[in-house]
C-alpha cells in the first residue's frame, strides 16, 4: 500500500516539509549549540522561498498553503523562540526573575507567530502585502544577530518581545520582490556556509561580515519596509 501523500503532494510541498524538518533540527541543535541551530533556521528560511519558486514553476497543491504555516510554526516559531531561551540560559546573566521575563517572551513569540501564520493562511495568502511582520523575517533577525554575535540576553530578549508585538500589529508588509529576495537570499546562504566550521577554517570572520550584511537588510525592511519599499501597482 503506497503512503497517502504519493499523487496528492507536489515538490514544492516535499521542500516545504524539509523547512519543517529543519525547524525541528534547529530546536533540537540550539540545546547544544546556539550558533549551528542559528545557520539551521536560516537554511530553513532558504527552503521557505525555494517552496514558492518550485511552486510557481512547477505547480502547487491544494495542500500547499496549510503545509507552508505549519512548517513556519517548527522553523521560524518554536525553534527561535528555543535558541533564545537556551542562549538566556547559557549566559548566566539573569536571575529566576530574568529568565522567567525571558522564558514568557519566548512563549509569546511562539503564540504571536502561531496567530501570526493563522491569519495570513486566513486573509493574505492570495495578496501582495501583509500585516504584521512576516514570521521568517523575525527568525532571520534573531538568527542573523546570533551569528553577527549579538547574543548578548538584554538584547535578544527585547528582540524577541518587540518582534512579538510587530508579528501582530496591522502593519502592512509589502511583499519582496524577486530580485530582491535573491540577493537576500545569496547573502542568507553565505552567512550560513561561512559561519560554519568549515567556512571559519577558509576564511576566517568574512562570514561574520555576511551575517552582518543580513542582519542590516532585515532590519532595513523591518523598519523601513511598510513606508518606503515599493510596490507595484
Amino acid at each position: 500500500m503506497k503512503p497517502r501523500f504519493v499523487g496528492e503532494m507536489g515538490l514544492a510541498d516535499a521542500v516545504t516539509v524539509a523547512n519543517a524538518a529543519l525547524g525541528f533540527l534547529a530546536a533540537v541543535a540550539a540545546t547544544v549549540d546556539v550558533a549551528l541551530a542559528a545557520r539551521l533556521i536560516l537554511l530553513a528560511a532558504i527552503a521557505d522561498a525555494l517552496d514558492g519558486v518550485v511552486a510557481r514553476r512547477r505547480g502547487g497543491t491544494a495542500v500547499g498553503e496549510y503545509l507552508d504555516s505549519l512548517a513556519d510554526v517548527a522553523s521560524f516559531g518554536v525553534a527561535p523562540a528555543l535558541l533564545v531561551a537556551v542562549a538566556v540560559r547559557e549566559a548566566r546573566a539573569f536571575d529566576a526573575l530574568g529568565v522567567g521575563v525571558a522564558l514568557f517572551g519566548s512563549a509569546l513569540f511562539v503564540a504571536a507567530a502561531v496567530t501570526r501564520l493563522g491569519l495570513y493562511t486566513a486573509y493574505d495568502s492570495d495578496l501582495a502585502e501583509t500585516e504584521g511582520v512576516q514570521t521568517t523575517l523575525a527568525a532571520t533577525i534573531l538568527s542573523a544577530g546570533v551569528l553577527a554575535g549579538f547574543t548578548d540576553p538584554v538584547i535578544l530578549v527585547s528582540l524577541v518581545y518587540l518582534l512579538a508585538a510587530l508579528m501582530v500589529t496591522t502593519i502592512t508588509y509589502p511583499d519582496l520582490h524577486a530580485q530582491d529576495a535573491l540577493v537576500m537570499g545569496v547573502v542568507q546562504a553565505l552567512a550560513v556556509l561561512l559561519t560554519g566550521p568549515v567556512g571559519r577554517r577558509l576564511v576566517g570572520d568574512l562570514g561574520r561580515g555576511f551575517a552582518f550584511g543580513l542582519l542590516f537588510l532585515a532590519l532595513a525592511y523591518l523598519f523601513l519596509g511598510p513606508m518606503f519599499y515599493w510596490r507595484r501597482d
